[in-house]
C-alpha cells in the first residue's frame, strides 16, 4: 500500500511540476517584449522589436526607427554594432554570477538602463531575460535581452545602456574564471 501511494504521490507530482513548467514557459514566451521603447535624452519611440529585429539583421531601418535615429544624431551602424555585440557565459554560471553581492550591483545598474513599462528598475524581470538569453547559446546581446523580456513593452535607455551591458560584460569576463575555479 505504502509503494502504491509513492508511485501515486510520485506520478502526481511529475504531472504537476511538468503542468508548472508548460505554464512558466508558455506565460513566458507569450509575454515576451514585442514593443521596445527607446529613449535618448528627452527622445521617446515606440518600436516593434521585430523592425529592431530586421535592423540588426539587415542593416534597413523602418520608418519609425529612422526617424528616431535621425532625430537623435546617432551612427545607424554604431546602433546596429550595439544591439548586436554579445558576450559568452553559460546560463548556470550567470545565474550564478547575478545571485551574489557584486552580480546584484551590476544588474541593479542594467536595470536602471532596460526596464518595464512601470518606469521602476526591475532586477527579476532583467535577470530572467538574461538567462534566457544566455540559454540556447552560451551568448547574450542587447536584442536577445530585449527579446526575452518578460513584459509586452520595455524600455531602453539609449544614455545608459552601453555602459551598463560593458559593465555586465566585464564583471562576466573578471569573475567567471573565479567562480569556475571555485566550482561555484
Amino acid at each position: 500500500m505504502a509503494s502504491r501511494f509513492t508511485a501515486l504521490t510520485s506520478a502526481a507530482l511529475t504531472s504537476v511540476l511538468l503542468t508548472v513548467a508548460g505554464l512558466v514557459f508558455t506565460s513566458t514566451a507569450a509575454q515576451a517584449a514585442d514593443q521596445v521603447v527607446l529613449k535618448y535624452g528627452v527622445l521617446e519611440r515606440s518600436i516593434a522589436v521585430s523592425d529592431l529585429e530586421a535592423f540588426a539583421e539587415t542593416g534597413e531601418l523602418a520608418r519609425p526607427l529612422q526617424r528616431y535615429i535621425r532625430i537623435s544624431g546617432e551612427q545607424p551602424e554604431r546602433i546596429r554594432q550595439t544591439l548586436t555585440r554579445e558576450f559568452t557565459i553559460s546560463p548556470r554560471l550567470l545565474d550564478r554570477l547575478l545571485n551574489n553581492p557584486i552580480g546584484e550591483a551590476a544588474l541593479d545598474q542594467l536595470s536602471q538602463a532596460i526596464y518595464p513599462p512601470s518606469g521602476s528598475a526591475d532586477p527579476a524581470a532583467l535577470r530572467s531575460a538574461l538567462v534566457l538569453s544566455a540559454s540556447d547559446d552560451d551568448r547574450i546581446s542587447i536584442l536577445e535581452v530585449v527579446r526575452n523580456y518578460p513584459t509586452p513593452q520595455v524600455y531602453i535607455d539609449g544614455e545608459r545602456v552601453v555602459q551598463a551591458y560593458n559593465q555586465l560584460r566585464d564583471l562576466s569576463d573578471r569573475l567567471a574564471p573565479i567562480l569556475e575555479g571555485i566550482g561555484i
